[in-house]
């Protein structure tokens, strides 16, 4: 079998994609068995050797809400010994102005805040209200931007919600458009339990742009719930949009979310754009080999399909 699939480009498409890793932190959160601090630092080391832009490595959340990622500010001290600046160039989540604290007297330069599309996420995960998540967030992104800090807005339940069902698209944009009035310079617009289809992909992004909003400001965080991230990731690819957050693997899901199954793998996505001559600078072995060894550290086989047809040779 070939380790990469035919190049057959499809006109229309962008011609480079950001791939946007989340394992290490979205990844990995989830986790019921906690992950040795150095295993995670090699976790993300290997990432990077793998040419994977940008890697979130990090949440300065409270120990109590994510146990897993308590070692934060051990993880980046470690990681800033062994990388140097470039650790600082990390991306990481700052729930609020507390983990921002932490991420400043670190000295990281790209932070990211959580918010809701919907009343009762923003209730069970931010125990704030639609509207008061807001108050939260804007000293903390106004706090980061003064600091000369980019700043990320992750978006969550923006295509169903388990306890709402559907969410209305102009609901999405609006919660977008706040975020960004704040001072957020990219929105991720997560489909937290994988419910999403290609049609409500377009109409999401379409409506975005009709607000203002273009698509360079613009992520896409699928889940593959349901099998569909990849033919969603093609139908954002059809309206322009060209950063994709993917986590190794295929590991992760939302601890609030008893729904959520894996992220997009991100050996699937690279697998996908390679065959479409879409320029990602990835290795893809050196991908698959990271996450055939992360899943032997977690005891379990990767969810992903391409870690399973290729990782017997990785």
């Amino acid at each position: 079998m070939s380790a990469l699939p035919m190049v057959v480009p499809e006109p229309g498409l962008p011609t480079k994609v950001t791939i946007y890793e989340v394992g290490p932190r979205d990844g990995l959160q989830n986790e019921k068995t906690s992950v040795p601090t150095p295993v995670k630092a090699e976790f993300v080391q290997r990432l990077l050797q793998a040419g994977l832009p940008i890697v979130e490595a990090t949440s300065f959340v409270h120990p109590k809400w994510v146990p897993q990622l308590a070692d934060a500010a051990e993880l980046m001290t470690g990681l800033t010994a062994d990388l140097g600046d470039r650790a600082r160039e990390l991306p990481v989540l700052v729930p609020n102005e507390r983990g921002l604290d932490r991420a400043v007297e670190l000295g990281m330069r790209h932070v990211a805040v959580f918010a809701s599309a919907t009343e009762t996420f923003a209730e069970k995960n931010l125990n704030r209200t639609l509207e008061s998540q807001f108050e939260m967030f804007a000293p903390t992104v106004a706090r980061a931007v003064a600091q000369g800090m980019d700043v990320r807005g992750y978006v969550s339940m923006c295509f169903g919600d388990p306890w709402e069902g559907a969410v209305p698209v102009d609901q999405v944009v609006a919660v977008g458009k706040r975020l960004l009035d704040l001072g957020v310079g990219q929105l991720s617009l997560g489909d937290t339990i994988g419910v999403a289809t290609a049609g409500h992909v377009r109409a999401l992004v379409q409506a975005f742009v009709a607000a203002g909003v273009p698509t360079d400001r613009l992520a896409l965080h699928f889940h593959d719930t349901y099998g569909q991230a990849l033919t969603n990731v093609h139908a954002g690819l059809q309206e322009g949009v060209t950063t994709y957050d993917a986590s190794a693997g295929g590991l992760g899901g939302c601890p609030y979310a008893k729904s959520a199954t894996g992220n997009l793998a991100t050996e699937d996505l690279v697998w996908f754009l390679t065959g479409l001559g879409i320029e990602h600078g990835v290795d893809l072995a050196a991908v698959v080999g990271t996450s055939t060894w992360m899943a032997g550290q977690l005891g379990r086989p990767s969810p992903s399909a391409v870690v399973r047809a290729l990782g017997s040779a990785g």
